[in-house]
């Protein structure tokens, strides 16, 4: 018979088995010398030459990050941190912030890029820049897209610097009919070819990592960070597609719309491979790269990305991602010096030690600001004097 005191004694009997297993299970851990990956991290007792570069060598334009708070952002103590780093300009792709995605109206985010021009106008004129968003679902209704080309318009009239496509494009934006809007969907082409023709850059994540395709076991680069982020595993999806064919996608555009300026993210997720990276930048000449949250490919191949760099210096820009101060430091330290065998600071990212690219000062100017300038004409020169 049901009763409280019974109900009790049931849960006291499967709290004390609970905790005889817990128990038991460390013991056995650590008899056995058992511990997870996570927790396997010793500090190296390498002794080799090396520190933290925690100011850029050259002021350097961030072409890839979010501010996701810009219309209320206390921008001074922004610009404080930009100048502790040597960071003279910075851009902020999220012109439309959180409202940007699904389901916002319009009328929404028109006033949250308003408010962040304001902001910006007021307070740090001449040191962040704005991207705008727009909708890519409904890429089969023709008036839904010439909406969006205004909007593209109407933002760069206001001082928008270019356009910003998330990855959703090619993942997860939907048409009228619930299926895939593909990357290279012919509906959108006025939205790059009007980018073209403000002379606005594009800069556009398509797909993820490779790996997020693949099988989640111990032959997976990234399986650790699909254990801590279980949602960006696509290998089991009946909608999303191959990774190849997301990324083929996304060169369609590049080479239909030529006159149109591209900024292939995070490496086009190519930085494991820099010869096949190299022969993509040969292709389409109107593709430029960045390495925001790539940087730890690089870090690992130092003779390789050396030689990348130096061939390519006029078509990598400096993208970081998400705002971090502190995190810069590896970043600088990747770039400039030749230090050997140091941490990267988010494991999920990089498992592996960093190594230093020892770029050449006039490699390191075209990567820091002026490829930058060259792209983004309205950033104030004087900055970077």
């Amino acid at each position: 018979m049901f009763s409280l005191k019974n109900l009790l004694k049931t849960l006291g009997f499967v709290f004390v088995v609970a905790c005889a297993i817990y128990y038991s299970i460390n013991v056995i851990q650590f008899k056995n010398n058992i511990m997870s990956f996570e927790d396997y991290n010793p500090p190296s007792s390498l002794v080799v030459e090396g520190k933290e570069i925690k100011k850029a060598k050259f002021p350097f334009v961030d072409v890839h990050s979010h501010l996701w708070d810009m219309p209320l952002k206390d921008l001074d103590k922004l610009a404080s941190e930009m100048d502790e780093i040597n960071m003279g300009y910075i851009v902020n792709l999220s012109g439309h912030g959180f409202a940007s995605f699904r389901g916002t109206p319009q009328s929404v985010k028109d006033l949250y890029f308003d408010q962040s021009v304001k902001n910006i106008e007021e307070n740090q004129p001449g040191r962040i820049g704005l991207f705008i968003n727009v909708d890519f679902d409904n890429a089969d209704d023709e008036n839904h897209v010439k909406t969006q080309v205004n909007v593209i318009r109407d933002a760069v009239a206001k001082g928008a610097i270019g356009l910003k496509v998330y990855k959703g494009l090619g993942l997860t934006n939907k048409d009228s009919n619930g299926k895939r809007v593909e990357v290279d969907h012919e509906g959108l082409g006025p939205i790059w070819e009007v980018c073209g023709e403000l002379n606005i850059p594009v800069l556009i994540h398509s797909a993820d990592p490779f790996q997020f395709w693949l099988p989640k076991d111990d032959q997976n680069e990234r399986w650790f960070e699909l254990k801590e982020k279980p949602g960006r595993y696509y290998g089991d999806s009946d909608f999303i597609p191959p990774f190849e064919e997301i990324i083929k996608e996304q060169h369609t555009i590049f080479k239909r719309h030529k006159n149109t300026i591209f900024i292939n993210a995070h490496l086009g997720w190519m930085g494991n491979d820099l010869k096949r990276l190299g022969e993509h930048l040969d292709e389409f000449p109107n593709v430029v790269t960045e390495f925001g949250a790539v940087i730890a490919e690089l870090g690992r191949q130092p003779k390789t990305a050396r030689e990348f760099f130096i061939k390519y210096q006029d078509r990598i820009l400096f993208g970081k991602d998400s705002y971090n101060k502190e995190e810069f430091y590896t970043y600088f330290r990747v770039l400039e010096s030749d230090d050997e065998y140091f941490d990267y600071f988010r494991k999920r990212h990089a498992f592996w030690k960093m190594y230093g690219l020892n770029l050449p000062d006039e490699v390191l100017k075209k990567v820091y600001f002026e490829n930058a300038l060259r792209l983004f004409p309205s950033i104030p020169k004087e900055l970077f004097e």
